[in-house]
Protein backbone atom coordinates (compact mmCIF):
# COMPACT_ATOMS: atom_id res chain seq x y z
CA UNK A 1 0.00 0.00 0.00
CA UNK A 2 1.24 3.46 -0.92
CA UNK A 3 -0.03 6.69 0.61
CA UNK A 4 0.24 10.07 -1.10
CA UNK A 5 -0.46 13.22 0.93
CA UNK A 6 -2.85 15.49 -1.00
CA UNK A 7 -3.03 18.33 1.53
CA UNK A 8 -1.59 18.98 4.96
CA UNK A 9 -2.78 22.06 6.82
CA UNK A 10 -2.46 23.28 10.37
CA UNK A 11 -5.64 24.27 12.24
CA UNK A 12 -4.52 26.33 15.26
CA UNK A 13 -8.09 26.98 16.41
CA UNK A 14 -8.69 23.28 17.08
CA UNK A 15 -5.01 22.48 17.87
CA UNK A 16 -4.66 19.89 15.12
CA UNK A 17 -3.22 19.09 11.70
CA UNK A 18 -5.66 18.08 8.99
CA UNK A 19 -4.36 15.70 6.34
CA UNK A 20 -6.08 14.53 3.17
CA UNK A 21 -4.47 11.52 1.53
CA UNK A 22 -4.83 8.99 -1.26
CA UNK A 23 -4.07 5.35 -0.51
CA UNK A 24 -3.38 3.01 -3.43
CA UNK A 25 -3.39 -0.73 -2.84
CA UNK A 26 -3.73 -4.17 -4.40
CA UNK A 27 -6.57 -6.43 -3.35
CA UNK A 28 -8.96 -5.60 -0.53
CA UNK A 29 -9.42 -2.13 0.92
CA UNK A 30 -6.94 -1.71 3.79
CA UNK A 31 -8.28 -1.46 7.32
CA UNK A 32 -8.16 1.75 9.34
CA UNK A 33 -5.46 0.11 11.48
CA UNK A 34 -3.21 -0.53 8.46
CA UNK A 35 -3.65 2.99 7.12
CA UNK A 36 -3.07 4.47 10.57
CA UNK A 37 0.24 2.61 11.00
CA UNK A 38 1.44 3.86 7.62
CA UNK A 39 0.34 7.47 8.30
CA UNK A 40 2.04 7.50 11.71
CA UNK A 41 5.31 6.56 9.99
CA UNK A 42 4.93 9.09 7.17
CA UNK A 43 3.79 12.04 9.32
CA UNK A 44 5.92 11.34 12.42
CA UNK A 45 2.83 11.48 14.63
CA UNK A 46 1.83 9.74 17.83
CA UNK A 47 -0.49 6.81 17.20
CA UNK A 48 -2.86 7.84 20.00
CA UNK A 49 -3.25 11.38 18.61
CA UNK A 50 -4.03 10.40 15.01
CA UNK A 51 -7.69 9.94 14.11
CA UNK A 52 -8.80 8.71 10.70
CA UNK A 53 -12.11 10.42 10.03
CA UNK A 54 -12.96 8.95 6.62
CA UNK A 55 -11.57 6.33 4.28
CA UNK A 56 -13.69 6.17 1.11
CA UNK A 57 -13.18 3.93 -1.89
CA UNK A 58 -14.87 4.43 -5.24
CA UNK A 59 -16.35 1.29 -6.77
CA UNK A 60 -13.88 -0.65 -8.88
CA UNK A 61 -10.83 1.48 -8.09
CA UNK A 62 -7.80 0.29 -6.18
CA UNK A 63 -7.48 3.56 -4.29
CA UNK A 64 -9.18 5.20 -1.34
CA UNK A 65 -9.36 8.86 -0.33
CA UNK A 66 -9.01 9.61 3.34
CA UNK A 67 -9.10 12.40 5.88
CA UNK A 68 -7.04 12.22 9.07
CA UNK A 69 -6.52 14.58 12.00
CA UNK A 70 -3.50 14.77 14.28
CA UNK A 71 -4.22 16.42 17.62
CA UNK A 72 -1.74 18.12 19.93
CA UNK A 73 -3.64 17.18 23.11
CA UNK A 74 -5.80 14.16 23.97
CA UNK A 75 -8.20 16.27 26.03
CA UNK A 76 -8.97 18.49 23.03
CA UNK A 77 -9.33 15.43 20.81
CA UNK A 78 -11.94 13.92 23.13
CA UNK A 79 -13.82 17.22 23.30
CA UNK A 80 -13.87 17.99 19.56
CA UNK A 81 -14.22 14.59 17.88
CA UNK A 82 -17.48 12.70 17.51
CA UNK A 83 -17.75 9.67 19.78
CA UNK A 84 -18.44 7.39 16.80
CA UNK A 85 -15.19 8.39 15.07
CA UNK A 86 -13.17 7.88 18.26
CA UNK A 87 -14.81 4.49 18.85
CA UNK A 88 -14.09 3.41 15.27
CA UNK A 89 -10.41 4.25 15.72
CA UNK A 90 -10.25 2.66 19.19
CA UNK A 91 -11.93 -0.55 17.98
CA UNK A 92 -9.18 -0.99 15.41
CA UNK A 93 -6.54 -0.54 18.13
CA UNK A 94 -8.36 -2.99 20.42
CA UNK A 95 -8.43 -5.59 17.65
CA UNK A 96 -4.68 -5.14 17.21
CA UNK A 97 -4.06 -5.73 20.93
CA UNK A 98 -6.32 -8.80 20.90
CA UNK A 99 -4.33 -10.32 18.03
CA UNK A 100 -1.08 -10.06 19.99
Amino acid sequence: MDIKIISDKNNPLLHRREVKFLATFDGATPSIKDVKVKLVAILNAKKEMLVIDTLDQEFGKLEAKGYAKIYEDEKIMNTVEKKSVLEKNKLEEAAEVAEE
